[in-house]
């Protein structure tokens, strides 16, 4: 017969291992998110960050959570510091909530909430404003718990002094003070005149603070600190689901733990709270591969990795608008840029968001894009435009403090970096010398604000104009640009510029395909003469007698192209045909191929 203590022992430990190995794997892969959490978060010493916090509930919280989120820099080290709240929660909360043996598991519960709330964010990591969000909620419910504990461990008759206590420390624990006093009403039954003094506590309580926090929007009196995502244009009430949640299981939680500590059953309880904390975040988290290539991507342009840029870029194949941009400043940077750009591939797909929410290059690297080409002023306005929405953080310092330097800016310089080496990683932080590519882009046209509402499309127009500047550098962007453009006119007038600029050099096969491209398709315009490749020209004859045989009445023009994309996908008659132009985003999807 099986011994029901061994069995019951087995089961919990297979269980925590079960779930600890979960969370291990799923921080692992979220690495790269970390990361960028870092550095898109906003931590400033001094007083003046310190106080805006402190002029909210749940400020303090935030601070922490700011303070900690810079450990990410380490993304290993961000993650062990999670682990470590996170089984402080589960140690806390088992005692703060009577919980004996099996029962404990159930505090499994509130720690894949939390697991969840860090890995669902998704694309709003470059967008939201609130300030220490990774960690804040973590340890605002640690220190809950830390309450409930002590409440616990106090007679009966003191409870209605550590209900005032928690509304006393509703400044600190925002929303979290309110479940305190939730979770000990639950914890024991409630006399009638607790409850009247509960009831006038906290009317009293929503009162002062209404008056006390002059900022502080009315439905925030209770709920403040409660992540929101809602923007004027965006919301994604889906990503609040994990706290409401969270909430939902700390009050279940003591209605349920006195029937599981006596339940002949509770040997089940961990392999029943193990697969539902497990299915809770499997089925919630976000994780899409361009998401982390992404990341990463900007990571290493960040640091003038274009090596690594390009290495990412060989192994995506499906790259989104800002991959490309940022695989064409890496290849500006090693060389071969018109040799090996469509090869690459210049066909963005869209970014996947579950919900509304509107990110593009604009959020995610635009000033770090503008800056490589040498557009420092609107590298600077977007910097300042994206730091007053989300934060001052280090991405956006460190943007700003490389543009002060390429416009000799030695103050600003000075500035930027010293609030950068207050922060745990950066005390030896000095900005990258800007690069003779850098320079010369800044000295051939005239650098000046327009007020981009669509860096992509802006880009690719503003670059296919640079073809009159005398700078190689700009005349190689120009012809690509007016390429990617699908632009005659001004292929012809880069191409002219190019070759004038660039006589004792191989004419560069990308260029050679549009060549042979725009001369077939409008021969009574030739607008210069120069030789290509043979075995180029046959690939294009080939390319052409495929697409006939390939393409019937019916087809959509973006089946024919997948069906060609395995063979002809890396030249430019692909591209021009069937890719995603930048100037039309979206494209025209359904278009039919006749007869």
């Amino acid at each position: 017969m099986i011994n029901k203590s061994k069995l019951s022992g087995a089961v919990l430990y297979i269980s925590l291992l079960a779930f600890i190995s979960f969370v291990v794997y799923i921080l692992y892969i979220n690495l790269e998110v970390l990361y960028t959490a870092h550095d898109r978060s906003e931590f400033i010493i001094g007083a003046p960050f310190f106080h805006t916090l402190m002029s909210k509930p749940f400020g303090l919280m935030q601070y922490v959570g700011a303070w900690l989120t810079q450990l990410c820099y380490r993304p290993s080290l961000g993650a062990s510091v999670m682990m470590i709240i996170w089984t402080l929660i589960f140690c806390v909360g088992a005692k703060a909530f009577r919980l004996q043996g099996s029962a404990s598991t159930l505090m499994l519960l509130p720690v894949a909430c939390l697991l969840t709330s860090v890995v669902d964010l998704g694309y709003w990591v470059y967008i939201y404003p609130v300030r220490g969000y990774w960690f804040s909620q973590s340890v605002g419910y640690l220190v809950m718990l830390l309450l409930l504990w002590a409440a616990s461990c106090t007679p009966r008759k003191w409870h209605l002094v550590w209900y005032l206590i928690g509304v006393c420390l509703y400044p600190v624990l925002g929303w979290f003070a309110l479940l305190f006093v939730l979770c000990l009403i639950f914890t024991d039954k409630l006399t009638w005149r607790e409850a009247v003094g509960v009831i006038l506590l906290l009317f009293t309580a929503s009162i002062w603070h209404t008056q006390f926090y002059s900022n502080l929007r009315a439905d925030d009196v209770v709920m403040a600190g409660f992540p929101r995502f809602v923007t004027p244009i965006d919301k994604s009430a889906s990503l609040s689901i994990p706290f409401w949640v969270l909430g939902a299981v700390s009050l279940l939680i003591p209605l349920c733990s006195n029937y599981l500590n006596r339940s002949k059953f509770k040997w089940l309880v961990p392999a029943l709270c193990a697969v539902a904390s497990i299915g809770f975040t499997s089925s919630l988290m976000y994780h899409d591969q361009n998401y982390i290539d992404e990341m990463r991507m900007v990571r290493y342009a960040s640091d003038d990795n274009w090596k690594g840029v390009l290495h990412l870029a060989e192994e995506n194949k499906k790259p989104t608008s800002t991959m490309v941009f940022l695989q064409n400043l890496a290849l500006m940077n090693e060389g071969g840029l018109l040799d090996r750009s469509f090869k690459l591939g210049n066909n963005s797909v869209n970014i996947n968001t579950p919900d509304t929410l509107h990110v593009s290059l604009l959020d995610i690297a635009s000033p770090l894009v503008y800056y490589n080409y040498g557009m420092m002023n609107e590298a600077i306005r977007l910097n300042f435009e994206n730091a007053i929405q989300a934060g001052f953080s280090p991405f956006y310092l460190k943007m700003l403090c490389r543009c002060a330097q390429a416009v000799g800016d030695k103050k600003l310089v000075e500035r930027y970096t010293t609030l950068l080496h207050h922060l745990p990683f950066y005390r030896n932080w000095q900005p990258a010398p800007v690069t003779e590519k850098i320079q010369e882009l800044m000295t051939c046209y005239h650098d000046e604000l327009t007020g981009v509402e669509d860096s992509e499309s802006y880009l690719v127009n503003g670059i296919s104009l640079w073809y009159e500047s005398d700078s190689k550098v700009a005349s190689e962007q120009a012809l690509l640009y007016a390429m990617l453009r699908c632009d005659s006119r001004r292929f012809w007038t880069s191409l002219r510029h190019y070759v004038k600029l660039h006589l004792d050099e191989q004419f560069p096969l990308h260029a050679q395909e549009a060549y042979i491209l725009y001369m077939d398709k409008a021969p009574e315009e030739k607008r210069i003469m120069l030789p290509v490749e043979q075995s180029v020209y046959e690939r294009y004859k080939r390319f052409w007698a495929t697409m006939e045989k390939i393409a019937k009445p019916g087809m959509t023009i973006e089946k024919v192209g997948e069906e060609m994309h395995e063979e002809y996908g890396d030249t430019y008659w692909w591209y021009n045909i069937f890719g995603r132009k930048p100037l039309n985003i979206h494209g025209k999807i359904g278009n039919e191929i006749h007869a």
